[in-house]
């Protein structure tokens, strides 16, 4: 029987108590933000580094970024193959747009052009407030104020 993933009826399955949810978040957001300060990414410095390809290039994120590559194609294949759904929900909520299109690309563009000139993206910036570094301050409202302008730009 094919399994689906973003076609369950909410409510069919028990999905525990809600702060189990919210304790499963809080673990996985905890090592996420490990395994960024482990791996330097949280460090605005490293980043420009590795985006510095014609001058002082450190190519050692592309490991990290390939790593972690590898480790989501296989464990959503494996985690999609074996589980009707979540442990703290109801569906699996899988992308179903698939496009390339303009409004991709100048995202990206955008993403791109902001964490080249700040050596930030959002979880290693989210990681980065208890740092001590200072331009995460600035960098996170603005970052914020962007994703509510995008919101009220984009609404359907």
């Amino acid at each position: 029987m094919p399994h689906t993933h973003n076609t369950s009826t909410p409510g069919t399955q028990n999905t525990g108590p809600a702060w189990h949810g919210f304790v499963i978040a809080l673990g996985c957001g905890l090592l996420f933000g490990l395994g960024l300060t482990l791996s330097g990414m949280s460090d605005p410095m490293t980043v420009q580094a590795f985006l510095d390809v014609a001058g002082d290039w450190n190519p050692s994120l592309a490991f990290v970024m390939g790593g972690a590559v590898v480790v989501s194609l296989l464990g959503f294949q494996w985690l999609l193959k074996r589980r009707q759904a979540p442990v703290c929900g109801t569906v699996f909520h899988v992308p179903q747009n698939k496009a390339i299109d303009a409004r991709l690309l100048r995202g990206a563009a955008l993403f791109g052009i902001g964490w080249g000139l700040s050596g930030y993206c959002p979880g290693p910036a989210l990681t980065s407030l208890l740092a001590g570094n200072a331009e995460v301050w600035v960098f996170v409202p603005a970052m914020l104020a962007g994703a509510w302008l995008q919101r009220q730009t984009n609404r359907h």
